[in-house]
């Protein structure tokens, strides 16, 4: 106890901060409180600063500002860069300084939301080469992330090549040039293809440079189309038109060639600038007709196959890239105008005959009527004078029916050689096309491949019997079947016609007769010849007339004259002669009345 000293307490010290754990207290505590201030960065919420990557694994990434805490960002949000590591330094959006654990909020997404126009507009006008990540595919193209903006890679943006599985791009991170901002609607367009053009257009001045007609290169399919194949000669193109793929036709490139196929091509063509390629696959081969048998002659018989189709006519294949046409005229003995397809289809494996061979213009004339028998070689025998055959109506003339007994064998029946008896103004009033008509050959034009052909000839002549039936002065019942300016059509018994002017179709009361009125005729007129029938109604009762007013003139010839000297008897008997032949008369009259 005699070494305890006695120590004055402190007068100021402060016993509730001690009990309270605040060792420091005043000035002290300002100036140390100033001192740990002064070694921290200021920093606000909603504020985007530059932060270092101190620590990441599978799914977060720590990251330091400069804080008095670091921020923990979830790792998807750096998924676009995916050498992210340790030390980079990263653009941070501070959300919250300190949340309810005390922990500093931060965002790597907005931060690059925050600044992407400003840096994706700076890159456009400075060309920069940029990094994004293919999000996903989409209609025409892909789903870039560029700076946390959705941009659009178009297909055709991709690489110099076309692609044609886009799915391979989906995940991974590309470099790309900003070729297109739309500000309105915060658009932006991307291409990968870009970057690369300028290498491989050095490689093609390269290759241009070293081309001459009648080169032969290897060569890559990079495209088919409908009218030719690309070719990659290795960073330059050029195009092998369909027509010289093969000697043979093609109807689609598909059928020579494979995409990615590498084959030999010679160069045949190209312009000043050496922009436009035109290649050739078929020239590396000899031509087919060099290969032609040096025995093939005019009339000979060849197998083909049908290859194109046209109106007028067809083109045989008789070996790969050697045709043949054969005109729709040397199809069918027949002279009428018909289409090739009537006879053959494409496909169609046929034999024909040689008609033509010119070796030096490579051109061939076939024909396959030669294969049948010509039938004008014997056709007085066939078809003579004076013999009856079945025809099929073929065309209608004015004048006449178009008709085919048999597949070359062609004959017109005049419109006159029709019927006997009806007035035929059309031949489609008689017969129609496509009709089965018989004929009988009257004449033979061996020269224009022709026969005159009749069709009433196989019936006798009925007017040698109406010569006697309607004889002139002869009446008959008809009937008005046709009514034109200059008469009527009167239809007759036994199917004839015959024909009135209007002044013979007055009736007794002064009235014109009508159409489809019957009525007593009297022939007027009979020409056998021209087949005529002239016919008069108002001539019967104006006969009728005239009969009676001579019997009339002659009664009063013989009363005047027989006045005086005649003996009653006498005149009794002239008389009744006299009355006779006008009761004759009146009952005829009264007999068309009542008709």
């Amino acid at each position: 106890m005699e070494n305890l000293k006695n120590v004055a307490p402190v007068e100021d010290f402060n016993w509730d901060a001690y009990e309270k754990g605040e060792t420091f207290e005043g000035a002290v505590r300002a100036d140390l409180e100033k001192a740990y201030d002064g070694t921290l960065n200021k920093v606000s919420d909603r504020e985007v600063v530059d932060g270092t990557v101190i620590s990441m694994n599978k799914r977060e990434v720590v990251v330091n500002i400069g804080y008095k805490s670091d921020g923990i960002i979830p790792l998807n949000e750096f998924r676009y860069n995916s050498d992210l590591k340790v030390g980079d330094t990263v653009e941070v959006y501070i959300e919250n300084q300190e949340d309810k654990k005390g922990q500093l909020v931060l965002s790597h997404k907005k931060a690059r939301t925050a600044r992407s126009w400003d840096r994706v507009n700076a890159a456009l006008e400075n060309e920069e080469i940029i990094k994004g990540f293919v999000k996903c595919r989409t209609k025409g193209g892909m789903i870039v992330d560029v700076f946390g903006i959705e941009a659009f890679l178009p297909g055709s943006q991709i690489d110099v090549k076309p692609i044609r599985d886009y799915d391979i791009f989906v995940g991974k991170t590309m470099e790309f040039k900003v070729v297109k901002i739309n500000q309105e609607f915060k658009n932006v367009v991307v291409s990968h293809k870009a970057l690369i053009e300028a290498e491989l257009e050095q490689q093609k001045k390269e290759i241009i440079g070293k081309l001459e007609k009648g080169q032969v290169l290897e060569g890559t399919v990079k495209n088919i189309t409908s009218y030719g194949v690309f070719i990659d000669l290795g960073g330059v193109d050029g195009l092998i038109h369909i027509t010289d793929l093969s000697w043979g036709r093609v109807s689609d490139p598909k059928e020579v060639v494979e995409l990615d196929q590498k084959l030999n091509v010679v160069i045949l063509d190209f312009d000043d600038e050496k922009r436009r390629i035109a290649l050739g696959l078929k020239q590396l081969t000899p031509h087919p007709w060099d290969a032609l048998s040096a025995d093939l002659k005019i009339g000979d018989k060849v197998n083909g196959k049908v290859v194109v189709m046209a109106d007028y006519g067809a083109f045989i294949e008789i070996a790969q890239g050697v045709e043949g046409l054969i005109h729709v005229s040397e199809m069918s003995w027949s002279q009428h105008l018909r289409s090739a397809q009537d006879f053959m289809k494409v496909g169609d494996e046929i034999e024909a005959v040689i008609l033509t061979l010119d070796r030096e213009e490579r051109k061939m004339s076939l024909g396959i009527k030669q294969l049948k028998p010509d039938p004008w070689e014997t056709i007085e025998e066939k078809y003579s004078v004076g013999s009856n055959h079945t025809a099929k109506v073929r065309n209608f003339t004015t004048f006449g029916v178009f008709v085919e007994i048999e597949e070359g064998v062609d004959g017109l029946i005049h419109i006159s050689d029709l019927s006997w008896t009806k007035k035929v103004k059309h031949p489609s009033e008689f017969t129609q096309i496509g009709a089965d008509i018989d004929v009988q050959v009257l004449e033979i034009d061996k020269e224009n491949r022709r026969l005159s052909l009749g069709h009433k000839q196989l019936e006798e002549n009925p007017w040698d019997v109406f010569e006697t039936v309607f004889t002139v002065g002869s009446v008959h019942e008809g009937t008005i079947i046709e009514t034109l300016d200059k008469g009527a059509v009167i239809s007759l018994p036994y199917g004839v016609e015959g024909f009135a002017t209007p002044k013979h179709l007055v009736k007794e009361d002064g009235s014109q007769a009508q159409l489809d009125e019957k009525l007593e005729f009297k022939v007027i007129e009979f020409n056998k010849d021209a087949k005529r029938i002239i016919l008069s109604h108002s001539r019967i009762y104006e006969d009728v007339a005239k009969a009676e007013e001579r019997v009339e003139k002659k009664a009063a010839r013989k009363a005047s004259a027989k006045k005086e000297d005649a003996a009653p008897a006498i005149q009794n008997q002239a008389a009744s002669i006299t009355l006779g032949d006008l009761d004759a008369l009146a009952a005829l009259k009264k007999q068309m009345k009542s008709k």
